[in-house]
């Protein structure tokens, strides 16, 4: 599961892209098709040299009706972890986007033109069956270049995007994922303690680069957050993954500091800022 993502003003440009992203909080929400009549907007600006800000994302409620995309669902059976990985480092010319649900999931028609409306290509598509259930795989790109995704704030709109039509199509799924307590038809009975959830890891990964390892609660903005207070201490994020299973995130980013690998001084560093933004409660601005 892997998000390549934009790198710091240190950082070279990502996947051998010479170009800076632009990226702005809003537009999570509103290239996904999501209402956001409360969505705080960051200016937009580009990635390399550039902080990104931190706001909420909020997208549509999930409908309550027990509609069916394509596949097949048992009010008895037990519901199954949702899990929507985002694989940046499997091909190196297309997004990686994985979707499990037991084996409840068929064709996922829906879901694909709901990509085709963030401007996206869906090039191949596969499923393969194993112990955890059906897995349906797709290959996209951008339809613009033709290129995979690469900006946060896409890979972000693409993961909210699946969430929310897997809530859509599948109401009982709500009741298994983070996102159903805001927008899902029925929450999940399980509250996840951020404190306890939250673990970050700093491994060597070669010379040139180090492992970056976050498991944490998971929320909408998520993975757009992460990039932000990785890049802001001047940590390029090279290309990784992400992975959406149930109430948790689980992040994989190949990272490095002017193309060498993380020192453990800043290894430290690097886990410190990520774990007090991540335990920290969230505060509205608004109410200062």
């Amino acid at each position: 599961m892997a998000v390549a993502m934009a790198s710091a003003s240190l950082a070279t440009p990502l996947s051998g892209l010479g170009k800076a992203f632009e990226v702005s909080r809003s537009s999570v929400a509103s290239v996904a098709g999501f209402s956001s009549p409360g969505l705080k907007t960051a200016r937009s600006c580009p990635l390399h040299g550039q902080r990104l800000s931190s706001s909420r994302t909020v997208i549509r409620q999930a409908s309550t009706a027990p509609t069916l995309e394509d596949g097949s669902q048992s009010e008895t059976d037990i519901v199954p972890t949702p899990k929507v990985i985002i694989d940046q480092d499997s091909d190196p010319d297309a997004t990686v986007l994985e979707i499990t649900f037991g084996d409840r999931l068929g064709a996922l028609l829906d879901t694909m033109n709901a990509l085709k409306n963030l401007g996206l290509n869906v090039l191949k598509a596969n499923v393969y069956l194993d112990s955890s259930g059906k897995h349906n795989k797709f290959a996209i790109t951008k339809a613009d270049t033709g290129r995979k995704v690469e900006e946060p704030e896409l890979l972000e709109a693409i993961r909210l995007t699946v969430i929310n039509n897997l809530m859509e199509y599948h109401p009982e799924s709500s009741t298994q994922l983070a996102m159903g307590v805001a927008f899902g038809a029925v929450p999940p009975t399980q509250k996840v303690d951020v404190d306890i959830a939250t673990r970050i890891n700093v491994v060597d990964d070669g010379p040139d680069r180090s492992l970056l390892l976050v498991e944490t609660a998971d929320r909408p903005g998520l993975l757009v957050d992460l990039v932000r207070i990785i890049t802001d201490i001047n940590i390029a994020v090279d290309s990784g993954e992400f992975d959406t299973e149930g109430l948790l995130a689980k992040a994989k980013f190949h990272v490095s500091y002017k193309n060498k690998a993380i020192i453990k001084p800043l290894q430290q560093v690097l886990a410190n800022s990520l774990r007090y933004f991540l335990r920290r409660p969230s505060t509205e601005e608004g109410s200062f």
